[in-house]
């Protein structure tokens, strides 16, 4: 599956509104980086969406 940028961006920014995700942007080779970093609220609602299948599963 592809994401375009956009669709992509619009993911990242419901998910950082969720403080789901942090970011950090710098410079690399003059040209800008985006980082993105799961935060520990993102982490635990992965863990429960993982719970979540995996009882849809059983």
């Amino acid at each position: 599956m592809h994401a375009t940028d956009g669709n992509l961006a619009s993911h990242l920014k419901q998910l950082e509104k969720n403080d789901y995700v942090s970011y950090t942007k710098t410079f690399q080779d003059r040209k800008p980086l985006t980082q993105y970093r799961a935060t520990d609220a993102g982490r635990q609602a992965f863990q429960r969406h993982l719970a979540a299948l995996e009882s849809l599963l059983k």
